[in-house]
């Protein structure tokens, strides 16, 4: 069990026994494609032939590398969408080999990831330049995909939910609480990524409604209960539907399974299944 919130939950009508059928009307499921730095033209060029297929009722969105985004938009038709990976917390300037939010947006580009765990474990991204990025993808148009998740450290130590809220706190305080419930939110514990390890669906479930309950302050509970939060984390055709089908995750933040394009379309019919 996971060490409880330092403060009490919020009071919300529908808690625990929020249906699944209501959640799928308030909260669309979504499924993202992180390719990280995987990929080629012809690669993209197959990958979106089969998904302009018929596709799941989800929205499905695929976040290639930088190089590639002009083509997948082109290639999306747009029943996809097309997200960047990372962005620049700098609208423009001298920032020799950085790409900035407008340039995102002028390529079609309509989400963008901030504070994956890769970013802040290699490249120093602290909670404070995450922020800024936030904002900068928010203030062109973007949504922003805010990832948070703790490491096997925080979670055997039992910090899972101070470090969640303090990732969320850093975003909170830069743009303000209704800002971060109108984005999308990704929680994926960072044990979990590219490990083949994933938290069971019990697990997830509870940093998933703690984070809603987070959101939910301040009056903002029925922003909170409209929020979609992901579970990103070794996410698979066998292990999706359990997953999705937990009251609180409303699909994936999906990287190598991704790569696959059978197996990803698999996740994406079981998130429509939930």
């Amino acid at each position: 069990m996971l060490t409880p919130l330092p403060f009490a939950p919020l009071a919300m009508t529908s808690g625990a026994s929020f249906q699944l059928r209501d959640k799928f009307l308030m909260r669309r499921p979504l499924v993202a494609a992180n390719w990280k730095m995987h990929g080629s033209r012809d690669f993209l060029e197959a990958y979106f032939g089969k998904l302009k297929g018929s596709l799941p009722d989800v929205e499905v969105a695929v976040f290639p590398p930088f190089v590639y985004l002009n083509q997948a938009v082109a290639a999306c038709a747009g029943n996809v969408a097309v997200g960047a990976q990372n962005l620049s917390s700098a609208a423009q300037g001298a920032f020799t080999g950085e790409v900035s939010a407008r340039m995102l947006v002028d390529v079609g580009c309509r989400y963008a990831i901030v504070g994956h765990s890769e970013r802040r474990a290699l490249y120093g991204e602290t909670c404070q330049v995450v922020a800024e990025k936030f904002a900068m993808a928010r203030d062109v148009g973007l949504i922003p995909v805010l990832c948070v998740g703790e490491s096997l450290d925080d979670r055997d130590a039992g910090r899972t939910l101070d470090v969640v809220r303090d990732q969320l706190r850093a975003v909170v305080d830069k743009v303000g609480l209704a800002a971060v419930t109108a984005a999308v939110i990704a929680y994926e514990p960072v044990w979990a990524i590219g490990t083949g390890k994933t938290a069971t669906p019990e697990e997830a479930q509870e940093v998933h409604r703690a984070i809603r309950d987070i959101l939910g302050g301040d009056g903002l509970a029925n922003a909170a209960e409209k929020t979609r939060i992901l579970y990103g984390g070794s996410v698979k055709q066998d292990n999706a539907r359990a997953l999705f089908s937990q009251p609180d995750i409303d699909g994936g933040l999906i990287g190598g399974a991704a790569l696959d394009i059978e197996e990803f379309l698999a996740i994406c019919e079981s998130a429509e299944a939930n």
